[in-house]
């Protein structure tokens, strides 16, 4: 019974030594390596896509689209017609200024000949009447001239005969005086004014129709399309969009406190998860001018230029977007979290010895799992890492690399 009482006595003094070894010995630490490497800050953030260069397609006039020949995505050329608009009214218009313009020239055209067909060709018959007259008068005249010479014509005669001779003549001289007088330079101006107002008209009517041809103002892909076939359209109505796609714009949705990283020319990539494993690489183009909410956050629009060669980013698509504000070259780095912080400052607790010690520190440019040291450490410096229990300045500690 003895013996078994000293055994148990023994195995609890073990425990108790043990445990007070156990206690004494210093916690293990996980420490990093102040390092050198190429450190690349990205901001990642989120952005919309919309075309680099586009123009709204508008209907000019009030109708109903009877053609509409275009779709989402479809490459179309400047100038090419992507709906027409009908409207009855038009090809009458039309006719009818036609109609007009041919009957004021073929007004001004018979007062630039001398006078109106029906009246001219009356005037045309009886002056041919009175110069046949004139001529059989004045063949009797002569006649009886060389008759009375011989006294085988009376003088009475002979005058009678020249009066008929003078009475043609001085018809002749009226009719030709009518003939003239039918066109006066007022009648043929008015007749011009005429023509030039018909012109005018026929020339309206036809540009109202071709307005009836909705075209693409510049070359490039359809998006946006608003309207249906068969749908009534009026002046200003949204047909679609016609925009370039092989560079686009993005806007980068920049959270207010990120804004001060953001300069103009740095380096974007762009990705979609419809496309996953495909990269768009573009340049910061223009930096905001305001903040605005979005949702709950407060940001700032950065505008970025983005190649698309393939036109695999199509307008209105949310897009990620990771914005490169700074490369340094050969920093200074240590893990984002060892870094520590205080009302003191930036710090973290190095391996001294056995130990640990504070060492303040600066920092610089940052990455998602790396920041640049600028002050306060040294190469091959080793840092602690986060533990479990608290770690302060003093600590005594076993150190795993």
């Amino acid at each position: 019974m003895k013996k078994w009482l000293v055994l148990l006595l023994l195995i609890a003094a073990a425990a108790i030594g043990w445990g007070v070894l156990r206690k004494s010995a210093p916690p293990r630490v996980s420490f990093a390596r102040v390092k050198r490497q190429t450190l690349v800050s990205p901001l990642p953030t989120n952005g919309k896509v919309e075309p680099f260069e586009w123009q709204a397609i508008h209907a000019d006039m009030a109708g109903v689209l009877s053609a509409l020949d275009i779709q989402e995505g479809q490459h179309v050329s400047k100038g090419q017609t992507v709906a027409v608009v009908a409207d009855p009214a038009l090809q009458g218009d039309i006719e009818s200024a036609e109609a007009r313009l041919s009957e004021a020239r073929a007004g001004l055209a018979a007062l630039q000949s001398g006078g109106r067909p029906a009246e001219l060709a009356d005037i045309d018959n009886r002056l041919e009447r009175v110069r046949l007259d004139l001529q059989h008068a004045t063949t009797d005249y002569e006649t009886l001239q060389r008759l009375a010479t011989k006294n085988a014509a009376t003088r009475h005669e002979v005058q009678a005969a020249r009066d008929k001779v003078r009475d043609a003549e001085v018809e002749i001289a009226g009719l030709e005086k009518r003939r003239g007088s039918l066109v006066a330079k007022p009648d043929v101006s008015a007749a011009e004014a005429r023509v030039a107002d018909a012109e005018a008209t026929l020339r309206l009517a036809r540009q109202r129709a071709g307005r009836s041809a909705i075209v693409s103002p510049l070359s490039g892909v359809i998006y946006g399309l608003a309207v249906q076939r068969g749908a009534h359209v009026d002046p200003g109505t949204l047909i679609a969009n016609a925009g370039r796609l092989d560079r686009v714009r993005v806007r980068v949705y920049v959270d207010e406190p990120e804004l001060g990283r953001v300069a103009i020319g740095q380096p974007v990539t762009i990705r979609w998860q419809a496309l996953p494993g495909k990269e768009w690489k573009g340049t910061v183009e223009r930096k905001p001018t305001s903040v605005q909410a979005l949702g709950s956050r407060q940001v700032g629009e950065v505008v970025c230029t983005v190649d698309n060669p393939g036109g695999d980013l199509i307008p209105g698509t949310n897009v990620d977007a990771e914005i490169r504000t700074a490369v340094v070259e050969n920093a200074l780095v240590i893990p984002r979290e060892a870094l520590r912080h205080d009302a003191g400052g930036d710090y973290v607790l190095a391996l001294a010895g056995d130990s640990v010690e504070r060492k303040n520190v600066k920092s610089g440019a940052s990455s998602v799992s790396l920041v640049q040291i600028t002050s306060g450490l040294a190469e091959s410096d080793a840092v602690a890492l986060p533990t479990e229990a608290p770690l302060k300045p003093g600590d005594r500690v076993t150190a795993a690399m």
